[in-house]
């Protein structure tokens, strides 16, 4: 079975949580990072709804692409299912990555997309509302405000600029520097 990639541009960034061979900066065109989600699960319930990234349609977003060993692949993808398809808010898809590690290689990798048809689809938000929805929310992975903070961070220390993930973790508290 031969290795395959899985692209990361949120949690997957910074805990992904499962035995990769590569890490390497990707680049994946057509859509774009985006606190589009609301999380009933990992970030927040029902009733206390957080919020967590999606990639949403247009533009582009840089993340992380990893290599996975192909005798890891079943159970990659079982860890990466039952992580990101909890409530089916999420679309598994396989698309083309470039890879930012100066080689010009690119890659199919698999990556999860937001449902733009499913209830927790939350779309653009204002920041007031952004901050609202993450403050003081809560679900199994920990807290919405940690989520956005470290994401939020660690974006920052690969080099890549998200002014609103920026503001809102600066407004939380944390201001993604530490």
């Amino acid at each position: 079975m031969s290795d395959f990639w899985v692209f990361g541009y949120g949690s997957l960034m910074w805990r992904p949580g499962f035995d990769h061979v590569e890490a390497v900066p990707a680049r994946l065109g057509g859509v774009h990072r985006a606190l589009c989600i609301l999380s009933w699960v990992h970030r927040g319930t029902r009733d206390k709804p957080g919020l967590v990234l999606g990639l949403d349609r247009g533009g582009a977003c840089r993340g992380v692409a990893y290599r996975v060993a192909g005798s890891k692949r079943e159970a990659v993808m079982a860890y990466l299912r039952e992580r990101e398809l909890v409530t089916d808010v999420y679309k598994e898809v396989w698309r083309r990555v470039t890879l930012l590690d100066g080689s010009g290689r690119s890659a199919e990798a698999v990556t999860y997309v937001a449902d733009r048809h499913h209830v927790q689809y939350a779309g653009q938000l204002p920041r007031e509302r952004l901050l609202a929805l993450v403050a003081g929310a809560v679900g199994k992975s920990g807290r919405n405000d940690e989520y956005v903070i470290n994401t939020a961070r660690h974006l920052r220390s690969a080099g890549i600029h998200d002014a609103t993930l920026e503001w809102l973790a600066a407004e939380l508290g944390g201001d993604g520097r530490g």
